[in-house]
Formats: structure tokens, sequence, C-alpha cells
């Protein structure tokens, strides 16, 4: 009797676990340490010079960043823009199979996943960047013309979410980041194209759906603010605390500016918004992390040591993500963000994972 009671509440403290809970040790751990878990765009569906999509390659095995290093990044990002509107394959190419096993892949290896949404603007039909069609975030809002149909498309959204499980059925742990870069103004969802009110609805509603209807419970929810213009203001843009667990940043060294201005301008604001957004996670009780940072095309050879190592060193971010590496032929020279073989920054990648407590698949299992 004693052992069947033991048993019972072994089984029932596993029920009670919740899908996230590992995720939150690991990214908290990390922090307590003084380290950083590195993360890549699509890591496993394409690279420089490959792509699964493409090649109808299931495997899951490459990746330009295990190229270089022998290991996977510990975060997997991926990207659900166009499968809204039930398209086969997102706004990158990615097709709808692949983008979950690679996301299933990941987590049975013991990496973390975590999950971006460009939707199109459903006034225009426009991709994400599409800036015309009034006030779209209110007419997606209750009472607004164009709820219903939007809901439909959540609900896509919402299906492809709950698809993510392993082959036993259970769902994988996911760090969820809808409506980033909520303070700029480029995504029909930004600054100049709703209020303060408008975009914490929109999260809200975005949450009780997933969270209250759907019962998605294997999310974790991740705002990212960006710098530099109005970042004194965001928090107005802040749904509230039972709404996020992740605080991060998105900032990347500009290239629009040359490159002698660039690195300077990268190197003196992003320790200073990383600073307020330290101070706003720990007054509120979240993690903090640099959801997307990076330099396109790593023109600078030592980039990561002599230019990002610097500019986050002493921060508690838990993790870092770079974006992407095409494979579009007359992209991929230019497109890139994090290194491969043959590519500029090779070796000064690995010293920086080497000297500076940054971690990879292997340094979180």
């Amino acid at each position: 009797m004693k052992k069947l009671t033991i048993l019972a509440a072994l089984l029932m403290s596993v029920a009670c676990t919740h899908p996230t809970d590992q995720v939150l040790a690991t990214l908290k751990k990390a922090v307590a340490e003084g380290k950083v878990l590195y993360g890549h765009q699509d890591d496993l569906l394409y690279g420089h010079t490959w792509n699964a999509t493409l090649e109808d390659d299931h495997t899951m095995e490459r990746s330009d960043v295990k190229f270089v290093t022998g290991d996977y990044p510990a975060i997997l990002g991926l990207e659900l823009g166009d499968f809204e509107l039930g398209a086969q394959r997102n706004l990158d190419g990615n097709d709808i199979d692949l983008t979950r096993e690679a996301a299933v892949k990941h987590y049975l290896r013991g990496g973390i996943v975590t999950i971006s949404w460009h939707p199109n603007n459903p006034v225009t039909g426009g991709d994400a960047w599409d800036l015309t069609g009034g006030d779209v975030v209110a007419k997606l809002l209750p009472g607004g013309d164009l709820h219903d149909m939007w809901m439909e498309r959540m609900g896509r959204i919402g299906d492809f979410l709950e698809s993510i499980k392993t082959p036993d059925g259970k769902p994988i742990p996911i760090i969820w980041r809808p409506w980033h870069e909520h303070t700029g103004s480029w995504f029909w969802w930004g600054w100049d194209f709703c209020s303060a009110q408008e975009f914490n609805d929109f999260w809200v509603m975005t949450y009780d759906y997933m969270v209250r209807e759907r019962g998605l419970k294997n999310l974790l929810w991740a705002i990212s603010p960006n710098g530099v213009d109005f970042f004194e203001d965001w928090p107005q843009r802040y749904p509230g605390d039972k709404y996020v667990d992740i605080v991060g940043l998105d900032m990347y060294c500009p290239t629009w500016m040359p490159q002698e201005t660039a690195l300077p301008y990268y190197m003196e604001n992003m320790p200073l918004l990383l600073a307020s957004l330290e101070q706003f996670a720990k007054e509120h009780g979240k993690i903090l992390a640099l959801t997307e940072t990076g330099y396109e095309g790593l023109t600078w050879p030592t980039w990561w040591t002599e230019v990002l190592a610097p500019s986050i060193k002493g921060f508690p971010i838990a993790y870092l993500l770079t974006w992407r590496n095409t494979s579009e032929p007359d992209r991929r020279d230019v497109h890139f963000y994090a290194p491969f073989p043959g590519g500029p920054t090779e070796q000064d990648f690995c010293k920086w994972i080497n000297e500076n407590n940054i971690l990879l698949l292997n340094g979180i299992k």
C-alpha cells in the first residue's frame, strides 16, 4: 500500500509538471552561471549552400553552425509567416511538415525551439511589411470588421503549434514570439499603426485564444521591443506580467550605415538598451534575452569577439539568436548572419564561443 502511495505521488508530480518548466530551468541556470545560449534562425532547414525543402531532406542533420563548430545551436528559431493562409510553404520557402519535423528533432536532441510569426497584412493581402490598409490591428480586435476572418487565420497557427509533438504525443515547449519589434514602424502592428491600448488588447487576444481557448500550455511568451526610437516609452506597449515570460531585445548592427559608423553605433546602444531591459526584467520577474541580433554579411571579420562580445558583456541574457543564412543563389553571399564553411568569420565565431561562455547544444544537455 505504501509503495502504491509513493508511486501515485510520483505520477501526480509528473502529471503536474508544466511543459515549459525544463526550458525555464535551463534558461535560469545559464543566467546563474554567467552563460549565454546561442540560437540561429532556420538552422536545420537551410544554409549557405543547401536547402532541406528543395532537396526533400527529412534527416535534419545539416547545420551551417554544426559544419563550423561540430555542434548544433542550443536554440533553433523557426518562422510561421504564410502558414496562417493555409500555405504549404512559409514566406522563406520552408515546407510546413519539415518545419514541424525540425522543431521536434531539435527538441529531441536536447535543444530549445523559438518561433516567430510574420503574418500577411489581412486588410491588403500584402506581407507583414505592407503598411497600408489603415488601422489594421483595430480591424482585427473583437468588434472589428475582420475579427472573424483573423480568428480563422489564428486558428491555423494554433493548429500548427498544437501539432508540434514528440512521437509519443507530448507537446514540446516553445518560446513563442508574436508581434515582435512592435516599437518600430515596419510591421503593420508597429508603433505608428496602432495605439498602445490596441496593441496590448491584440496581444491579450492572441494569448487568450492560444492558451485559454486552445489550451496550449507549452508556450513561453516572449515580447521583443527593438531599439532605438521610442525605447524609453516601450513599456506602454507591455500587456502585463501574466501574459509575458521573457523580455527580449531585437537589435541589429545596421547595414544602412557605413561600417565605420555602424559598429560604434551598435556597441554604444546595445549596452544602453540591455541595461534598461535588465532593470525592467528584474522588476517584473522576467527572463532577459537578446531575441534577435546580428550583422548581415558579417563584413567585419572579428565581429563576434570585437563587436558583439563587448556589447553584451556583463548582462544576464539567457540566450541570443542571430538571423538566417539564406540559400537563395542571388542573395546567399550577402544575406547571412552565422558562420558557414568558407565564410568570413569561422575562426572568430569559434573563438567567441570558446572564450565567452557561449553554449551550443551539447552545453545544455
